[in-house]
């Protein structure tokens, strides 16, 4: 340790310091107040829980945290939905969960090209199953509703938006390609399935407004709009902007088929509006 001892110089008595205030830095401290100074000076600092019940106070509440961000993402931001069938091959394959986006329906009517989720509400789906009401369906139900596990208490489809209001879309033309508002789309190379013919069903209708037409790109798989024309109801073709969920914007799962999916633009890009305005 370094000699703190004042220098004398020449001889001479060491002069006195000037007082210093008490409090002040470098003021010597009196006896056995150091300790109580530096013990009281220091910040206290948060102890981690001791007990048990103080663990599992804090896992339950980083568990609630967790549910409530799952819950409010799920509701105002995006959902995760898994695919059931292969009416949309090759771009989705069965089993394969997507993300949603559900800020996109809400900001303004879809485009052409738009793969979206909609509800059944024109029952194009046979009854689903609600399980046997066991502790697994519980769990199940649980993760549901926050947006972890796909709802299973309300039926959803996935289709392609080929046609929106006001819009004719007709099959087929001479080299049988289905067309909107006159315009042939090129959809081949783009989205369908290989080897599948654009429809295999003559069709020619006018999409009321804020409704959509909608096909699956697996074609001679899809039980979509077109099938649904002779329904007895006169919209069950068409699908209603207030059901669509959203629209698909990422393959999640499995890791090896992660994929943005984005919207073919150049397939509607030369579709006019609407004779009547769109």
């Amino acid at each position: 340790m370094a000699d703190r001892t004042l220098p004398t110089g020449d001889g001479g008595t060491p002069e006195d310091p000037a007082p210093e205030e008490a409090g002040a830095p470098g003021a010597p401290a009196a006896p056995g107040e150091t300790g109580r100074r530096r013990r009281g000076s220091s910040r206290p600092r948060k102890e981690r829980p001791d007990t048990l019940w103080g663990s599992v106070r804090e896992i339950v509440l980083v568990l609630l945290w967790a549910v409530l961000i799952a819950f409010v993402v799920k509701t105002l931001l995006v959902r995760g939905f898994y695919i059931p069938s292969g009416s949309m091959e090759n771009t989705l394959q069965l089993n394969d969960r997507i993300f949603v986006n559900v800020v996109e329906p809400t900001v303004g009517p879809l485009e052409r090209g738009d793969i979206v989720v909609f509800e059944d509400a024109k029952g194009w789906l046979p009854p689903q199953d609600d399980g046997d009401g066991g502790l697994s369906d519980t769990v199940y139900d649980a993760l549901a509703f926050v947006g972890v596990l796909p709802d299973r208490t309300d039926q959803h489809l996935i289709k392609r938006v080929i046609g929106v209001g006001g819009d004719r879309v007709v099959c087929c033309d001479a080299s049988g390609r289905v067309t909107v508002n006159g315009h042939p789309l090129e959809e081949r190379e783009a989205y369908l399935h290989p080897g599948a013919a654009p429809s295999d069903i003559p069709f020619e209708v006018v999409v009321p407004e804020d409704h959509y037409f909608v096909m699956g790109d697996h074609r001679n798989a899809s039980a979509d709009s077109r099938v649904h024309l002779g329904d007895a109801t006169e919209d069950s073709a068409f699908i209603a902007h207030d059901e669509v969920v959203g629209t698909a914007f990422v393959i999640a799962w499995p890791l090896d088929r992660f994929e943005l999916l984005r919207n073919p633009e150049d397939v509607f890009d030369g579709v006019p509006a609407p004779s009547g305005g769109s």
